[in-house]
């Protein structure tokens, strides 16, 4: 008790101004909770998100494959355990972690609780929402796919990396999300998805295909070979230089006038170019700002013990850079997420937000003011998303030791 009014005294009421500014935004605070969990708990209307929950989460996806997407889930979860118990066994064999950190152990339990709340909540919540036992079955199978790839992981991350055996186990690992993409796309093409599963496929793809290219156009910018170095700035001073919207509208509209029809990738295709290309612009400026602040004795010391440049830059350039600019990088990241929203305006995308405005007009629930209750809920889900994002890259940070010496 003590402690309290020692910090309330040193925090909130040090000064008269102080205690005014205390008080002032503490009623603040306080009427924006009560009418917060008032119109949640009292005035909100759900039933318009428990009728349409399935065309918010998966949009059009015809119900013959839905059960794809199910596997999918299920199948990914395991992965992502036994990647998850594969990494910390090579850590305990580096030495950085001890020999407990691959048991699975209350402690670890309690970590991975601690990290993963918020979106086991939302996911609660919205299996809550359901009618069906389907989406129930689901959860449960990927939780249980999860914690045995775990379990397994550090088994599998005892094999040796080097030869023959270790070539095949991360060959193995890489191919498997690419034959789940296969696998579900075979059966439905891409304009036929919708929803926030839409919004999720966008960001992870341009994700995946944006990091690279913007090191390499980091790199490219920073050569002494000055056709790539150009090439590379007016690259991305163009694409800095254009809003998002606009080129969303150009590859939607214009595309078809320089490429034949029967060439012409799909919508949500030329959106996931356009989200690479551009994100990765700007990731080329913010790994340039890494490669920047790392100190010049690094490179004369990797040069004195006889790298070659491609080495250099690899082993002991790079890695400092992208550690030094970690939370911009995922600041990025999350933009060009919450950014999947406007492939609705520009591209006709039947993606998340999109979903939240239709379906007020339903005969159902026309003329009933009922936009609050569906963009509250589309917006649950992007904070959802950008905040676990957000906790995962610092925690990244601390366990990196950025910003410490």
């Amino acid at each position: 008790m003590t402690n309290a009014v020692t910090w309330a005294r040193r925090n909130l009421f040090r000064s008269p101004f102080d205690a005014v500014l205390t008080i002032v935004f503490g009623i603040v605070g306080l009427f924006i909770i009560h009418r917060s969990l008032n119109f949640i708990f009292v005035t909100g209307r759900w039933d318009v998100i428990r009728v349409n929950l399935r065309l918010l989460m998966i949009g059009r996806f015809p119900d013959t494959h839905v059960l794809r997407i199910a596997v999918t889930v299920v199948v990914l979860a395991g992965w992502a355990g036994l990647l998850a118990g594969l990494i910390r066994a090579r850590q305990v064999r580096a030495g950085r972690v001890d020999v407990g950190a691959t048991r699975l152990s209350w402690r670890r339990v309690s970590d991975v609780a601690d990290r993963l709340w918020l979106p086991a909540f939302v996911v609660l919540l919205i299996l809550m929402l359901t009618s069906t036992s389907g989406p129930w079955v689901m959860a449960i199978a990927a939780v249980v796919a999860a914690a045995i790839g775990r379990l397994i992981g550090p088994y599998v991350g005892r094999l040796p990396l080097i030869g023959l055996p270790g070539v095949l186990l991360m060959v193995a690992l890489a191919v498997v999300p690419v034959i789940l993409f296969f696998y579900v796309v075979s059966a439905v093409g891409f304009d036929e998805w919708g929803g926030f599963m839409l919004n999720l496929f966008l960001a992870v793809c341009s994700i995946v295909l944006c990091f690279p290219l913007g090191v390499a156009l980091a790199l490219g910018r920073r050569s002494t070979l000055p056709l790539v170095r150009v090439v590379c700035t007016l690259y991305i001073e163009l694409v800095r230089g254009a809003p998002l919207f606009v080129l969303l509208l150009l590859a939607n509209v214009a595309l078809g006038f320089f490429i034949p029809s029967n060439l012409t990738p799909s919508t949500a295709t030329r959106a996931i170019i356009v989200f690479t290309l551009f994100t990765a612009a700007y990731m080329a400026e913010i790994v340039r700002g890494g490669l920047q602040s790392v100190p010049r004795g690094q490179i004369e010391a990797a040069k004195a013990l006889g790298l070659s440049p491609v080495r250099q830059m690899g082993l002991i350039v790079l890695p400092q850079a992208l550690r030094n600019v970690i939370p911009a990088q995922i600041g990025q990241l999350i933009s060009l997420f919450k950014d999947t929203s406007l492939a609705a305006l520009a591209m006709g995308l039947f993606e998340l937000l999109e979903v939240s405005t239709i379906i007020t007009s339903q005969g159902d629930f026309r003329g009933q003011g009922l936009i609050g209750e569906t963009i509250a809920f589309a917006a649950l889900l992007f904070w959802t998303v950008s905040y676990t994002m957000s906790r995962e890259s610092q925690r990244l940070e601390r366990k990196l030791g950025v910003g410490t010496r």
